[in-house]
């Protein structure tokens, strides 16, 4: 029976058709043939067919204007969902934003994150079964294999904290329940034919640690780099695992990788952090190319997430950080500057958090590449900035930051409070993010520090929903009236058992026609 992996596999050829006769993938001269045989004939062939992955990981998706690879999984999934983001006038949205639909099997938004992930699952599949007849060297086809094992890797990584209990409720990785409980496991070359039950989070993390383990050693064994951003290399390899390890609590294994994957890649300075997040800078680990050859336009990350991006949603429906997080910041912090400070400005409106006119005009004075129609908003953010036209902007995938803070994390499970306390420093002191900083708190309070500055360094990049689902904790959302920017639609408490746990469906399309299910 066709699964719901058979009709999206289907675009791993449409993706061929828009890689290049040369080596770049943002060229979309189409090739002249998507038989197998044709494009795995050598390493050149095969590598135009893993950069047609990376393009996937960013590319419009299902004639869907909110679907764009990775950017629909980050603000969509990972923030819209969460605690910090608010919208306060996107009172239409409050459903997704509650994310009710996580127990709607038909909802698209449930569906999304699946058919994006298996999309790259079945692309992997596919190159992992024909990689070793492409003529080239060895060390080619070893760093070709190992990226397609990272994407294989990094897309069930992400699968099992949308599908899956989050390990606290899986019984140690054994528990499987169809429709709320599990993921497909597939590994080879059409197994999307193939009727296949669900495998519970454990089996399914057996699987990408044994990838990334493969992967990392093909890497090194190559003696390869990797010429862009967007490639897989063996960095990103370790910082799968390093995420991948801290959300099933394997806090050895995080930390060790954690720390591989920031090798390397030394944090960015704080003119770096003010550049608008839309280019890469030496912090980027992995991130996707969005430059102005391959425009999205309406529909990238940057379309919806930055303060001058030119579109409906940001002029009339501004980003902005939650006013309970913000309030928390210190004010030598140098990333409370991303976010409007309302003790510079007026009065806003309690009902939908904008303010006047001449509020507005102050704000985009002091921004110019805000255009006059943008309005403001209470602790809008200005993170995020276009970097052209429209939507323009590379999108990170993982920072050096996000490494430490696993560390960190890691660390204190396993009782080393001292290495984590050096890590909070490091990352917040000696950057100069904060240099009034200086980490003594223990004990749970230390915890809490960790948390505090995930929510705050990490904002806005997708971990929002994830953070609090695999730490177990309520969803709390403070409304105008109690002090908070959240309009009365979102401002709701969701407990840990909400919606099955906060676990999606298996999605109707898949278990339709996979009668292994």
């Amino acid at each position: 029976m066709k699964s719901i992996i058979k009709l999206v596999t289907l675009s791993f050829i449409a993706t061929l058709l828009f890689a290049s006769c040369n080596d770049d993938y943002m060229d979309t001269t189409p090739t002249r043939s998507t038989d197998y045989e044709t494009i795995f004939h050598d390493t050149k062939g095969a590598k135009m067919a893993i950069n047609g992955m990376a393009r996937l990981m960013v590319n419009q998706l299902h004639s869907t204007q909110t679907s764009c690879g990775e950017g629909t999984i980050k603000f969509l999934h990972g923030e819209y969902t969460g605690e910090h983001f608010s919208r306060p006038r996107l009172t239409g949205w409050y459903t997704v934003m509650n994310a009710t639909f996580m127990d709607s099997n038909t909802s698209y938004y449930d569906r999304y994150p699946w058919s994006y992930y298996y999309m790259l699952i079945g692309n992997a599949n596919l190159f992992l079964a024909n990689i070793d007849k492409a003529e080239g060297t060895d060390a080619e086809r070893q760093f070709l294999k190992a990226q397609a094992l990272t994407y294989r890797a990094f897309a069930y990584s992400q699968l099992i904290n949308f599908y899956c209990y989050r390990w606290d409720d899986s019984n140690n990785g054994t528990s499987v329940e169809f429709p709320t409980n599990g993921l497909v496991l597939r590994t080879e070359e059409n197994m999307e034919e193939r009727d296949l039950p669900l495998s519970s989070s454990g089996e399914v993390y057996k699987q990408v640690y044994s990838d990334l383990d493969q992967a990392i050693s093909l890497f090194t064994a190559s003696g390869l780099k990797r010429s862009n951003i967007w490639e897989p290399n063996v960095n990103v390899a370790h910082a799968v695992f390093a995420r991948a390890a801290i959300t099933r609590k394997d806090y050895a294994t995080a930390a060790s990788h954690a720390v591989s994957a920031r090798a390397g890649f030394p944090l960015m300075s704080n003119a770096d952090y003010y550049a608008g997040f839309s280019e890469p800078n030496n912090e980027w680990i992995w991130g996707s190319y969005g430059g102005v050859d391959q425009p999205l336009y309406y529909y990238g990350f940057h379309s919806y997430m930055a303060y001058d991006a030119n579109t409906s949603i940001n002029r009339t429906y501004p980003v902005s950080m939650s006013k309970k997080l913000y309030e928390k910041i210190s004010d030598t912090d140098i990333r409370k500057g991303l976010f409007l400070n309302p003790a510079d400005y007026g009065t806003y409106s309690t009902s939908t958090g904008l303010y006047g006119a001449a509020d507005q005009k102050a704000v985009q004075a002091k921004y110019p590449t805000m255009v006059s129609t943008h309005t403001v908003t209470v602790c809008h953010s200005f993170k995020f900035s276009i970097g052209g036209e429209i939507g323009i902007g590379y999108i990170n995938h993982f920072r050096s930051s996000e490494m430490m803070l696993i560390e960190a994390e890691a660390k204190y499970f396993t009782g080393d409070e001292a290495g984590a306390q050096a890590l909070l420093n490091a990352l917040v002191r000696d950057s100069k993010r904060d240099e009034a900083y200086t980490c003594t708190a223990t004990g749970a309070d230390l915890f809490s520090e960790i948390k505090f500055y995930r929510a705050i360094e990490l904002w806005g990049e997708g971990f929002d929903w994830l953070d609090k689902k695999r730490w177990n904790e309520p969803l709390v959302r403070a409304s105008f009236a109690e002090g908070g920017n959240f309009a009365t639609q979102m401002a709701v408490t969701l407990p840990v058992e909400y919606k099955n746990r906060w676990t999606y469906m298996t999605p109707l399309l898949e278990s339709e026609s996979n009668q292994g299910l």
